[in-house]
């Protein structure tokens, strides 16, 4: 049975009857975990594992949104803390390959957490570069004010995740960080130029356009499509993402139960295939949106199916050689203890 271009949440620390009935039927590629759906490891570990069961692929992504600071799904008392993406651009002024190897070791840190219960996916690291006056939506979740603080930074968290088996996802493919409102609630309307956009917002993902998966932007950008957000425009897909951009990965939609998107759910997943998106996402583990969302998408197969087999063919089949108690003491050192206890 071909696999559900959809990837789906479920609703609590353990699968439900339906919920399982569900997942076998639709068959969809993959599933996120939030923290609702986390309790202690083993629990995940058992999570994990029954996700895969499902759908009969040891193999299937789970993915989570593990960037560090305030959006981080495991955390305290089993799992470390870990700082927002800014914390990284704020170390030592004058040494940005000090910067980038902390950036490293932090994501090398968070591949070693999630791996151990079976997540192989991470949503981030986060490319967005924010604006003076945007929303605080991407914040201190940005790597630094300029594009090349957050280019340098986002790559070397990237390459960390990958050796530790743990596939990143970039984010929000072309930029977030100029949006004046936040997305879960409203529909952001960026007016810059395109110049503006291609000096500033798209440079992040031109140098990580090599790495396997990207998340689309429930963004309106007016300069290339003022009708559509970029997750549901064939032509911010087409010209910008895989034209201008050059990104050829795998390409996720943001989370369709946003209320930045309209129409019913079964809608959404059909638009966001229609322009270009190879895989739809849906995470708060509603049943009945989750049908909807199955009933509007299709089955994984050609450019897709080929852009997700190459994803899933970056993990590698043992991770890096990583001396986790030396990593921690290093890493906890040049934030002065402040994190990753």
């Amino acid at each position: 049975m071909r696999r559900l271009a959809a990837i789906f949440g479920c609703a609590g620390p353990r699968l439900t009857a339906d919920e399982t009935a569900f997942y076998r039927d639709a068959q969809p590629w993959g599933f996120i975990l939030f923290k609702r759906n986390v309790e202690t490891p083993d629990q995940v570990r058992a999570l994990t594992s029954a996700l895969r069961e499902t759908v009969g692929d040891p193999n299937a992504p789970v993915l989570i949104d593990q960037e560090g600071g305030r959006v981080q799904r495991l955390g305290p008392p089993h799992w470390s803390r870990y700082p927002p993406g800014r914390a990284y651009g704020q170390l030592t002024e004058g040494d940005p390959l000090m910067r980038r190897e902390i950036a490293r070791l932090g994501a090398r840190l968070i591949a070693r957490d999630l791996a151990a219960v079976g997540i192989n996916v991470d949503c981030a690291p986060v490319l967005d570069v924010p604006e003076p006056g945007a929303h605080d939506i991407i914040g201190d979740r940005a790597y630094g004010e300029t594009w090349a603080e957050v280019a340098l930074l986002g790559r070397a968290a990237a390459e960390g995740l990958i050796a530790g088996g743990v596939l990143p996802i970039v984010k929000h493919i072309p930029g977030h960080g100029r949006s004046r409102t936040d997305s879960h609630e409203s529909l952001p309307v960026v007016e810059a130029p395109r110049e503006a956009l291609a000096a500033r917002d798209f440079a992040p993902f031109k140098v990580c356009s090599d790495l396997p998966m990207a998340m689309s932007a429930h963004v309106v950008y007016a300069a290339l499509d003022p009708r559509n957000p970029a997750t549901a425009s064939r032509r911010v897909i087409r010209e910008v993402v895989r034209g201008e951009i050059g990104f050829d990965g795998l390409l996720i939609t943001d989370d369709l139960s946003m209320k930045a998107l309209r129409g019913d759910f079964a809608g959404r997943a059909r638009r966001a295939l229609a322009a270009g998106c190879d895989v739809v996402l849906h995470c708060n583990g509603s049943m009945a949106e989750m049908t909807a969302v199955a009933e509007g998408a299709r089955p994984l197969a050609g450019a897709a199916a080929r852009r997700a087999g190459a994803a899933l063919g970056r993990i590698a089949t043992a991770p890096e050689p990583f001396d986790a108690e030396a990593g921690r003491a290093r890493f906890a050192a040049a934030f002065d203890g402040r994190w990753a206890a």
